[in-house]
């Protein structure tokens, strides 16, 4: 199995509800299995469930995981609904189907109802003590677990609980993109080196797709052992349809197998966040124009959108991004590969979010906050994007609000939007 093929197959894995609660039909028939050949080993009586009882208990328990397991899944399906329509739908295989908290509670309750009917439909005139027993503490664990997840499904819902968790999902890839923490390393982009015509170039086969991954690694080493360059045109997130080009390949990596360079590449039906640094920055957006709807109309909630994106801003302004010429040892080039730039991370934090949130106080004051601070903390390379960001947040104020003091006030940075401290003196 190639890579890109494995790099699929994790994705779904990860992104898939039903995995832990089909591995725990096989482990239910080993456990059950390994406690009844234990409980005739150990011949218990002092337990003291007798067949009656027993059965009794039994099939309240089969009833109440049966359920668990139904209002789980119904629940599931509700969440799913409301996150599109109130949040957003690139959050559903990122946040809900990924978080394990919901997969293990739905495998205990599938475990405990397999394992409660094994034991019911077992049990004759002898009672397995031990197997009732497992069962017993099996139910009050399904109970107590679906106490916790219904809190846990009503706190992991919120907003802010979603933002908080594409964040950090977000600044671990920038992390990872970006490895180099010395800000300064991170010099202004330098000119293309010159490699003239491509020798080949390949065209994408198959399905129109996104680019989900690329394994650099890979491709670094078939250009050296090449002595070329390997150009990948698009970048990853970016949609690429049947026939338009992929590769670039200069000098002696035209000879290159293009089954080896394909395999280097992941592809998908949607963007994913593993390798795409600005996908976070796009879900946060995302959740931000949703609330800032005139069907919503929640521009708090896009404060909180507003307040993530400013940890993400200050964390790809303190990394070193790389060009895009990627070096061997040696220092020649080899492999060319976009990736987001300074510029890119900027405006998509602000540009949208000015226009839909512009005419609104909270936001025109939250969004001057973000970028004088950042203007601050981070280096004076940094500073040309943001102040041209800071000068159309002006222009766009100066086009929504006619009033004099409104427009005062609006200009004011405030890190809670509005309510923090005014800097107007009455």
């Amino acid at each position: 199995m190639s890579w890109n093929q494995l790099y699929r197959l994790r994705s779904y894995l990860r992104s898939s509800l039903w995995i832990v609660p089909f591995i725990a039909i096989p482990l239910e028939f080993i456990t059950a299995r390994l406690l009844r050949d234990l409980d005739h080993w150990l011949g218990w009586s002092f337990l003291g469930f007798s067949a009656q009882g027993a059965e009794a208990m039994l099939q309240g328990l089969i009833t109440a995981t049966m359920s668990f397991v139904v209002f789980t899944f119904g629940s599931m399906l509700v969440a799913i609904q409301v996150a599109s329509g109130q949040l957003t739908p690139r959050i559903i295989a990122t946040t809900l189907l990924q978080d394990n908290v919901v997969r293990y509670s739905v495998g205990l309750f599938v475990f405990a109802f397999l394992f409660v009917v094994a034991a019911a439909g077992r049990m004759d005139t002898r009672v397995d003590q031990l197997a009732v027993l497992v069962s017993a503490c099996l139910g009050i664990a399904c109970i107590g677990t679906l106490l916790y997840l219904i809190d846990y499904a009503a706190k992991l819902l919120r907003p802010i609980t979603i933002l908080a968790r594409v964040s950090r999902q977000g600044l671990a890839v920038i992390e990872s993109v970006y490895p180099e923490t010395s800000i300064g390393l991170d010099e202004p982009q330098s000119e293309r080196e010159t490699i003239g015509p491509p020798a080949r170039t390949i065209y994408h086969q198959g399905a129109s797709q996104v680019v989900l991954a690329i394994r650099v690694g890979t491709l670094l080493t078939k250009a050296e052992k090449s002595n070329g360059v390997i150009e990948f045109i698009p970048q990853v997130g970016d949609f690429v349809g049947v026939d338009e080009p992929l590769f670039n390949l200069y000098g002696g990596a035209a000879a290159i197998d293009e089954r080896d360079l394909r395999a280097a590449i992941a592809f998908g039906p949607e963007r994913t966040i593993e390798q795409d640094p600005t996908f976070a920055y796009r879900i946060v957006v995302d959740l931000a124009l949703k609330a800032l709807s005139p069907a919503i109309n929640d521009p708090t909630t896009a404060v909180l959108a507003i307040d993530q994106l400013h940890r993400l801003l200050r964390a790809a302004g303190r990394r070193h991004l790389r060009t895009d010429e990627i070096l061997d040892k040696s220092g020649n080039l080899r492999v060319v590969l976009r990736t987001p730039n300074w510029e890119d991370f900027v405006h998509l934090a602000f540009t949208e979010i000015r226009h839909c949130g512009a005419n609104n106080i909270q936001i025109a004051r939250r969004l001057r906050a973000v970028i004088e601070n950042l203007m601050q903390t981070l280096p004076e390379r940094r500073h040309p994007a943001l102040q041209q960001e800071l000068a159309s947040l002006d222009g766009s104020i100066q086009t929504h609000f006619s009033n004099a003091e409104d427009l005062a006030l609006a200009r004011i940075p405030d890190s809670q939007g509005l309510g923090g401290h005014s800097g107007l003196r009455r």
